[in-house]
């Protein structure tokens, strides 16, 4: 068997978990092709795979326009397929209709790839235009293929029912989005599956390390974007009330984006600058090396669009306790109080009051570690999830 994984703009810093699923499938023996909508810029991935992994994608922007068109004319019975299914894009606007003709150039890039390299499945991690484009890549003639819902539907604009219906599967990350697909009622319900995306559970893993001592800095961690809709200033809040008790506290925040000035003036609004490292983007192995050197995960995300955040697995594999807002699919990751703690949202005197438990009791932050530790390789370890979602494959598409 051979696949396509398309993702949009790979690869960019928070794609580590997608280069795990084509290493899972590699491993697997499956021959896993690349393809991308567009290049990123060359700063937007610090991961060590960053490199070889743009080496070997296809990038379908900017079109091949002399070949992409020429493929068209000659496949006339496809394009005026492609032409209906634009045209029929009932929940957009005629502007919207006329720019989703375009996207016929980098569809009929992608069939003539598939088509070449006899990729008989397209795995596509998006539900926006690059729905779209594999949508018309299969009315042109292309392979089949499958969507892979990642955040909420309102997020990825509109006409869902298009982009699904010539679908073999989809993919939900979490039970809420499954939900959510499933209320549209515009695909069969069977052919909607819960597959999370996953971590590495043989890299990532506890590293061996003293209990924490009693006068000793509880260390706490937040790896995500730079955005307001992740809700550092909830956890900055927590910090403030937590070293006004007297707590021994650092908190280190790991990532780039546009909230990084709000973020670093809120840590200096709240006299925090002694507490506080804003870090920037780091590589996988140096994320890594921070999990493992600290005490608990912080992700205090807010609104929508969060949907099962692998900085929680990833933690979770390490044996970290987390503390985590109640949003998108995090209900279905924690047990609260068993494996990690569940917070409602803007809830600072929560967040506090769950860090203060594990500062005051070294045995319930070891005990939790060990139990979150035990979930990740249950239920979130990419090499499993990688073999049932070449079973979904195989199965939707009649291979199996």
């Amino acid at each position: 068997m051979k696949i396509a994984i398309l993702i949009p703009e790979f690869p960019s810093q928070t794609h580590a978990f997608f280069w795990r699923e084509i290493q899972s499938l590699r491993l697997l023996g499956i021959d896993v092709a690349l393809v991308s909508t567009r290049r990123p810029p060359a700063d937007a991935c610090q991961h060590e795979f960053a490199s070889s992994a743009a080496k070997e994608t296809t990038y379908l922007f900017p079109p091949d326009w002399v070949a992409d068109t020429l493929f068209l004319l000659t496949h006339p019975a496809g394009a005026i397929q492609g032409l209906r299914y634009a045209f029929g894009l009932k929940d957009s606007a005629w502007t919207q209709r006329l720019l989703a003709l375009l996207l016929l150039l980098p569809a009929a890039r992608l069939c003539r790839l598939t088509r070449a390299q006899q990729i008989s499945h397209v795995h596509v991690h998006s539900f926006a235009n690059a729905a779209h484009v594999t949508a018309l890549a299969k009315l042109l003639g292309g392979s089949d293929f499958s969507l892979a819902l990642h955040g909420d539907l309102e997020v990825y604009g509109k006409d869902h029912a298009s982009k699904v219906k010539f679908a073999s599967f989809v993919r939900c990350v979490t039970l809420p989005l499954k939900q959510q697909l499933a209320d549209r009622s515009i695909f069969p319900l069977s052919k909607i599956h819960l597959l999370w995306m996953g971590v590495d559970a043989k890299h990532f893993t506890p590293k061996s390390r003293p209990m924490r001592r009693a006068d000793g800095p509880f260390r706490l961690l937040t790896v995500a974007r730079l955005h307001l809709n992740k809700g550092h200033r909830f956890a900055l809040q927590a910090m403030r009330r937590l070293k006004s008790q007297g707590l021994n506290v650092r908190y280190t925040i790991v990532g780039a984006g546009p909230a990084h000035d709000d973020i670093a003036r809120e840590v200096k609004s709240l006299d925090l600058t002694d507490v506080v490292d804003m870090v920037g983007t780091k590589s996988e192995t140096d994320v890594l090396l921070l999990l493992q050197s600290s005490d608990a995960l912080l992700l205090t995300s807010v609104g929508m669009g969060e949907a099962a955040p692998v900085a929680v697995m990833e933690a979770m594999a390490c044996a970290l306790p987390v503390i985590c807002s109640v949003i998108g699919g995090t209900p279905d990751m924690i047990s609260h109080g068993c494996d990690g703690f569940l917070v409602p949202q803007e809830d600072v005197d929560a967040i506090a009051d769950c860090t203060r438990q594990l500062i005051d009791d070294p045995e319930l932050t070891l005990r939790i570690g060990n139990a979150a530790r035990a979930r990740a390789v249950e239920n979130f370890d990419s090499h499993a999830l990688a073999q049932t979602l070449i079973r979904l494959i195989a199965v939707s598409d009649g291979k199996e």
